[in-house]
């Protein structure tokens, strides 16, 4: 970048898919939840994913050929697991991918699967360039990686950059697991929520938090104060794996979840999404385990099914009571569907694209999510569909 560039500062107008905005001594950092439903969690799992950017995009109009993005990444390491690469900013002119790009440096997370204790070891602030792009009026994206805090330290152009505004489009707020998140997504615009509002033409805000989908109040009450045209919630794998709860305290936390929903959103079109396939967790309870023998992270399920006589849940019995729940509810809501987890990706996917460490999709089967996602959700009779 040359000694003419131009420094924007990073502001709320110029980001999608933040809830919150931190200032911080580098920079700025987004958050996916709101300061106060920050204050309410104790998780540190939740604290982590929460910040780490999934949807969040910088978006802004330019005729810069050259923009360059200092950024302070906190990058995971988990002892015993392949280390994984570095998180991608992927780069869309004109809602196209035009560029894809990686940030060394920054900070050193490590986190013991085992235990759950954490190390943080300090980094450099590093540099994401894009050049030779076209000296035309354009609307820019910079999708933010999905699994890396992210800090953003400055925004350098060669020509200004102005905010984009309302782009007239519909608002889906999400909120899942680690699926949604994107834990194993190659790049932030091919997590299945991603793939699909590009494909439906919305405007994604997604709070799928990896491991910490758990029917949280303090979650609900920040999608409740939320904008939004549009609201799924996918419901049940962490819940297994956790084993957070049985099913006498999983009904009456479903509809807690659902009534603090609506009395922010008393009409939006609301999609409860029950859980993909996931053999390991479909008749066995948990909680889930990680299992690093194969010398590659594997996840398996500890519980015994017979505990299923006690109330413990299952991926099945969490399908069957949030389809009987649901259609409870829509009888007094007409705008409350449910779609079956299993027409995202069930047996005949698993067949083709099995699960690489038991429990999350790899990047082909995220893809398909999302693509059957925007078909069945955002298609013509879907309950997202334009009427």
């Amino acid at each position: 970048m040359t000694s003419a560039s131009i420094t924007t500062p990073i502001t709320p107008d110029l980001l999608r898919g933040a809830l919150d905005l931190e200032r911080t001594a580098h920079g700025v950092l987004p958050h996916r939840l709101p300061a106060r439903a920050r204050a309410q969690n104790t998780d540190p799992q939740v604290a982590t994913a929460e910040a780490m950017p999934s949807g969040v995009r910088l978006v802004f109009r330019t005729r810069a050929t050259a923009v360059e993005l200092d950024v302070l990444a906190t990058k995971m390491v988990y002892p015993g697991a392949p280390p994984r690469p570095d998180g991608r900013y992927d780069l869309l002119v004109d809602g196209r991918l035009a560029g894809q790009g990686t940030a060394g440096g920054g900070k050193v997370l490590t986190i013991d699967l085992t235990t759950g204790a954490t190390t943080t070891a300090l980094g450099p602030v590093a540099a994401v360039r894009f050049a030779d792009l076209p000296a035309t009026d354009k609307e820019v994206e910079i999708w933010l990686p999905q699994r890396e805090i992210t800090e953003l330290v400055a925004l350098r152009t060669d020509a200004p950059v102005e905010p984009l505004g309302d782009r007239g489009r519909r608002v889906w707020l999400h909120h899942g697991s680690s699926i949604s998140h994107g834990s194993d997504a190659e790049s932030p615009t091919g997590t299945w929520p991603a793939v699909a509002a590009g494909l439906a033409g919305v405007e994604l805000v997604n709070l799928g938090f990896s491991g910490s989908a758990l029917l949280d109040p303090f979650t609900a009450r920040a999608m409740r104060d939320t904008p939004a045209d549009l609201i799924s919630v996918k419901i049940g794998i962490n819940l297994v794996n956790s084993d957070a709860m049985r099913l006498r305290a999983f009904t009456p936390a479903v509809h807690g979840f659902l009534d603090t929903l609506r009395d922010g959103h008393p009409d939006t079109p609301l999609l409860v999404v029950s859980p993909i396939l996931c053999p390991i967790q479909e008749d066995t309870p948990g909680p889930g385990a990680v299992d690093f023998s194969t010398g590659t992270v594997q996840f398996r399920a500890t519980g015994d099914p017979a505990e299923q006589a006690a109330g413990k849940l299952t991926l099945r019995v969490i399908r069957a009571e949030l389809a009987r729940i649901v259609a409870a509810r829509a009888a007094e809501d007409p705008h409350l569907h449910y779609l079956d987890g299993l027409a995202l990706y069930g047996e005949a996917d698993f067949a083709e694209l099995p699960l690489p460490d038991q429990l999350h999709p790899d990047p082909v089967a995220d893809r398909r999510i999302g693509e059957r996602f925007a078909a069945l959700a955002f298609g013509p009779d879907g309950p997202f569909g334009s009427r």
